[in-house]
């Protein structure tokens, strides 16, 4: 295999180019054999790499990009209005072969909008879903769609599945369990996308599906892949963020109150920093784009620079698992 190329949309996200010039300069020390091309206004980033020591120049790419879309830009904008922006170029170079795939932490929306455009998806495929992995008692799960579609029919939850089992599968695991995210376990629960989608996912042949699973099943680790609408999906994701980061510093507070709590804090502090890495939101970042004709991760626009590498990082282990080639042809089976 020749060596693995992403390209990035160093312009986009809140902490913009400085924190994406970082993080990718920490991932070429990490990935011998990675090479990097950052998208966005040239002079501005060669400044940037150039405050970095010791850069391999050989992997580390720059190519201009005149406009940036903004996190308020309307995905029609990004579209017709804005043909050279970091993001659109960055997606060209992937439909191009001159990357295997694409790292942004800009507009969602856009994003989206973009990739179907530029790299089209999967035949069988109506819309790409963003997956990504959460901490549960068990290990991981892939929760689909992220955001990326709010209303789903039956179908579009049924393909989610589909992807969903295979994006496990390139992660590791055997006979991925497969569950739609429900208000209960029960067959009569759930509006009627869910329960149309409940018996297409029952006869689909290979599939491990398991049926209905609440959100708390979700946490303890019930299924490997748990499919939803992006609306719900979207806030179940934000909501576990805000909740992780919640209840670390809830602890740190609780260990600063006195001397016996602090005293008791200090021995605990080594379990208390492992378990504040495990649930770190930075630590999962990267949303996988399912679906399309190409490999494209979007990190979160607040990412500081260790979630863009983890955005980074979960584009390079799509790459070596052949991650598109391997949906399509699993699909080609399925639907």
């Amino acid at each position: 295999m020749s060596a693995p190329v992403i390209a990035i949309d160093a312009m986009g996200g809140d902490f913009g180019p400085r924190s994406i010039v970082q993080a990718s300069v920490a991932c070429l020390f990490a990935s011998p054999s990675l090479h990097l091309t950052l998208v966005g206004q040239a002079p501005f980033l060669e400044e940037l790499i150039a405050r970095h020591s010791g850069v391999d120049r050989s992997r580390l790419l720059v190519v201009n990009a005149s406009e940036i879309i903004t996190m308020d830009d309307r995905p029609s904008l990004a579209l017709r209005g804005k043909p050279d922006s970091s993001m659109r170029v960055a997606l060209r170079l992937l439909a191009e072969g001159d990357a295997q795939a694409c790292v942004s932490a800009g507009n969602t929306g856009a994003l989206m909008a973009l990739s179907r455009f530029v790299l089209k998806t999967l035949p069988g495929i109506d819309r790409p879903a963003m997956v990504a992995a959460i901490p549960t008692q068990r290990g991981y799960c892939q929760l689909l769609d992220l955001g990326a579609n709010v209303d789903c029919s039956a179908e579009n939850l049924y393909q989610f599945a589909v992807m969903g089992s295979v994006a496990a599968e390139t992660l590791g695991v055997e006979r991925p369990k497969v569950a739609l995210l429900n208000i209960g376990t029960e067959d009569i629960k759930g509006n009627q996308q869910v329960k149309l989608a409940s018996s297409l996912l029952q006869a689909a042949p290979g599939l491990n599906y398991i049926g209905f699973v609440e959100g708390d099943g979700l946490y303890r680790g019930e299924a490997d892949v748990v499919v939803c609408d992006g609306f719900v999906g979207n806030i179940l994701l934000k909501s576990s963020e805000g909740l992780a980061i919640m209840i670390g510093e809830r602890i740190e507070t609780l260990f600063q109150q006195n001397a016996l709590s602090r005293a008791v804090g200090l021995l605990a502090m080594p379990l208390l920093r492992r378990l504040k890495a495990d649930l770190a939101p930075a630590r999962h970042n990267g949303a996988s784009f399912l679906g399309l004709q190409g490999i494209v991760v979007k990190s979160h626009g607040s990412a500081g620079v260790q979630g863009f590498q983890s955005a980074i990082q979960r584009a390079l282990i799509e790459i070596q698992e052949n991650l598109p080639e391997r949906l399509h042809a699993r699909l080609e089976t399925l639907l």
